[in-house]
């Protein structure tokens, strides 16, 4: 009966589907790979999301102020990956804040957003090189299943709304169902000898940080007047709208390294 009200709920499944899949092969290739080709995917994806911002939180700045924001988070994380002598700390903070100092709705925010999409491209390298690819695909597919999982439950079940004012399609029942999806994921990984026995415990948390990653993407596209960071991804919008959820769930990752080391996630005694 609901889904004769509402015909067009699964309007955008097919795009999604697609874009989803070519995602996930793309992304699975270059972690594999590593090295360049992969610091080629994420200088990219994190200097687009990066203009994504720019331009959805901009007011009354330079039409070519986005574009160089991009380029200069690109290039920034370009040379903190590939020339050791030059350390992220040195290198991000500059690029927040010329995001925070040029004509913006909310600076503050901005910036901050901009440096904790950076130091997440960070976290990618780190969780590779220190932990090894299985753990990365681990925290990839975290956040992968929690998402398709919230995105079906939350359309067949429905229900309350988890944050209404902020992102008013999400469901309590989407929530539990990402972090039910991201449990068995962990499970898998651990069950398969590709994770410690922490990993289905875990998993639930970084699904969790996936999703307020959402939903402060949700926050700034709401006060910025705008439906997606842009039009760049069929049936998903745009980078950031895309890769919000992976942003918290990395940063999630990094900052537990005092409890949780990257060498205890890669299984290590």
């Amino acid at each position: 009966m609901s889904q004769q009200r509402d015909p067009g709920r699964w309007a955008d499944l097919g795009p999604r589907l697609a874009s989803a899949m070519v995602l996930a092969v793309v992304g699975a290739v270059h972690v594999w790979l590593g090295g360049l080709v992969f610091l080629a995917l994420v200088a990219v994806l994190s200097g687009l999301m990066l203009w994504e911002l720019a331009r959805m939180t901009g007011q009354g700045g330079r039409a070519w102020l986005p574009l160089a924001l991009g380029l200069a988070g690109a290039l920034a994380l370009g040379i903190d990956e590939g020339v050791p002598a030059m350390p992220a700390w040195l290198l991000f903070p500059p690029v927040a804040l010329a995001m925070a100092l040029t004509p913006r709705i909310f600076p503050v925010v901005s910036g901050l957003t901009a440096l904790a999409i950076l130091v997440a491209g960070h976290g990618l390298f780190v969780i590779r090189d220190e932990a090894g690819t299985a753990t990365l695909l681990w925290l990839l597919a975290v956040v992968i299943v929690s998402d398709v999982a919230g995105y079906f439950a939350g359309r067949i079940i429905g229900g309350p709304k988890f944050w209404p004012a902020i992102s008013p399609k999400k469901t309590w029942s989407g929530t539990a169902a990402g972090w039910i999806g991201a449990a068995l994921v962990g499970l898998g990984f651990w069950l398969s000898g590709h994770g410690p026995a922490i990993l289905p415990l875990l998993s639930p948390f970084v699904a969790f940080a996936g999703q307020m990653g959402d939903v402060g993407e949700s926050w700034i596209k709401r006060r910025s007047g705008v439906k997606d960071s842009s039009q760049l991804i069929p049936g998903h919008g745009g980078v950031m709208d895309r890769f919000d959820a992976l942003t918290g769930a990395v940063l999630l990752v990094m900052a537990m390294q005092p409890l949780v080391p990257l060498a205890r996630l890669a299984g290590a005694p």
